[in-house]
């Protein structure tokens, strides 16, 4: 029967040299077995739990703030005002009341023009006076209260460059300009609340201490006389 040869010849051996018969003692030390959990699972991340913030932390031991202290006057008494705004002179005032009452004057002229145009006669009867100077009041009265409900300064205040300002410096609201033109129309009738202003150590009226409002200029350069 015919065989067939080997068509490759024979390999040749390989000069690896085996671990084992180079160093067997190094062959026979077992390595360690990883966990099959480890291999498949991923480790686990242990989520830290934020703990919930104490308002306390948040506050620092600072020093206690000071108070507001109000400012000294020249006098050693301590002021109401507590803004570096100045005060309006009491000259810039009466300048700007008496615009504002000269308002008043054109006005009341006109109502006596009408009165007169449709047939009225001005007989100087204690009844006429009466109605006379009652309308008179009626029309100041009614000046001031639009500009105090409209939220604005009178004309004569817009003419001297006057505003009003809180004792903190902020614009007053119409509610505080609404006190403030009912103090003032106590203190024209009294005579007493502008008298006060001028032995007030900040030169400040009854209507100024009622609202916590005052006049001051515009600016420095509007004022008619500045205090030395």
């Amino acid at each position: 029967m015919a065989v067939q040869g080997r068509l490759f010849r024979e390999a040749h051996p390989s000069n690896v040299i085996p671990i084992v018969s180079y160093a067997p003692g190094l062959a026979e030390t077992p390595r360690p077995r990883v966990k099959a959990d480890m291999e498949t699972k991923p480790p686990a991340i242990t989520e830290t739990r934020r703990k919930p913030a104490v308002e306390a932390q948040a506050q620092l031991d600072f020093l206690p703030s000071l108070p507001a202290k109000p400012r000294s006057l020249y006098t050693s008494v301590d002021a109401v005002i507590y803004c570096e705004l100045p005060v309006a002179t009491t000259l810039h005032r009466a300048v700007a009341s008496a615009l504002d009452w000269s308002m008043v004057l054109i006005a009341f002229g006109m109502f006596l023009l009408v009165f007169r145009l449709i047939g009225g006669e001005f007989l100087l009867t204690k009844p006429n006076l009466m109605v006379f100077g009652g309308m008179f009041l009626l029309l100041g009265f009614t000046y001031g209260l639009l500009f105090a409900i409209a939220g604005s300064e009178t004309a004569g205040m817009h003419w001297t460059q006057l505003r009003l300002t809180t004792f903190d410096g902020f614009p007053p609201e119409n509610r505080t300009r609404i006190v403030r033109f009912a103090a003032a129309c106590l203190s024209r009738c009294t005579l007493l609340g502008l008298l006060w202003s001028l032995a007030d150590e900040e030169g400040l009226a009854w209507q100024d201490h009622i609202s916590r409002t005052f006049a001051t200029p515009r600016r420095l350069e509007s004022e008619i006389y500045r205090r030395r």
